[in-house]
């Protein structure tokens, strides 16, 4: 099913985030985490792509086990970096041959030791270029990143805007933002992107935080904030590992039922590949 007709239902969508595993082992635990979170019924989950495009052949053979195995929609991200037309051709018909339906197409961020994102020949160096170029070859249904406050890349949170509305015009059906802490960017996000005339879902990124340093880590990477009140009331808990999860779950707990209550349209979990923080939330926000 793709995930557009879904949002055509106005039900609130519920999604996680899971990346390919180094190897066996792990693929077998994640596994087993896909399936303890089958039992909330996901409208969706996605699998990442890898830097440079590195989990490649993870990410189409994972898809197509979540969807063909354990029987979830599932949709693969799909980055520009390091791959000419050719080479995401080969991908996209790989997945439309495993049946899946809904892709994320994503620039992807320069492969690790480079500092600026560089198209190979042949290849995209925009992600409203890819999509445009999945709209004319394919049927997927495509999702496209947001970012409430701003990319690492553009601070100018109105060009950022204008970026997206490119990818929108070039044929996404859905938006799925980065993670944020504070719902005020998010909502600023979506009442400037409607003012920008972009009308599509658009669906929020929440991650538990369960680890101070882990996500101190991670919101310097992306570009976002933690709130000065949580982070000290975290910080303050920090020698606490079990504290830290609490507040981190609760946090996202809080989160959530905000932005439901407010009309977002879902809720894309980043699960780091853990299914428990992301099980005790959906208890009490699906109660």
């Amino acid at each position: 099913m793709k995930i557009s007709e879904f949002l055509k239902t106005g039900n609130k969508s519920f999604s996680f985030e899971f990346f390919p595993p180094k190897d066996s082992e792990g693929f077998d635990k994640l596994h087993e985490t896909i399936k303890q979170l089958k039992e909330w019924a996901p409208s969706f989950v996605s699998v990442t792509y890898g830097a440079g495009g590195s989990t490649r052949n993870k990410t189409v053979d994972l898809v197509g086990r979540i969807k063909n195995e354990i029987g979830l929609e599932s949709m693969a991200h799909l980055t520009c970096v390091g791959s000419d037309r050719d080479e995401l051709r080969s991908v996209l018909d790989s997945l439309r041959e495993k049946g899946i339906e809904n892709v994320l197409p994503l620039r992807g961020d320069p492969p690790q030791g480079e500092t600026e994102f560089q198209a190979v020949e042949n290849g995209f160096s925009y992600a409203n270029e890819l999509v445009a170029f999945i709209k004319e070859h394919y049927s997927f249904c495509l999702g496209v990143a947001g970012y409430p406050e701003g990319h690492v890349e553009c601070p100018d949170k109105d060009l950022g805007l204008n970026h997206l509305r490119l990818k929108v015009d070039a044929g996404a059906d859905f938006i799925i933002t980065q993670l944020f802490f504070d719902n005020d960017f998010f909502f600023d996000f979506c009442e400037k992107a409607q003012a920008k005339g972009i009308q599509v879902p658009i669906i929020a990124g929440i991650m538990p935080i369960l680890n101070v340093k882990q996500i101190k880590r991670f919101t310097k990477m992306c570009g976002a904030t933690i709130p000065d009140s949580l982070l000290n009331h975290l910080e303050k808990h920090q020698e606490d590992p079990q504290a830290v999860r609490q507040i981190g779950i609760d946090h996202a707990i809080k989160q959530s039922e905000d932005l439901i209550s407010q009309g977002s349209s879902g809720i894309h979990f980043y699960t780091l590949n853990r299914s428990n923080a992301t099980r005790e939330i959906l208890k009490v926000i699906k109660a």
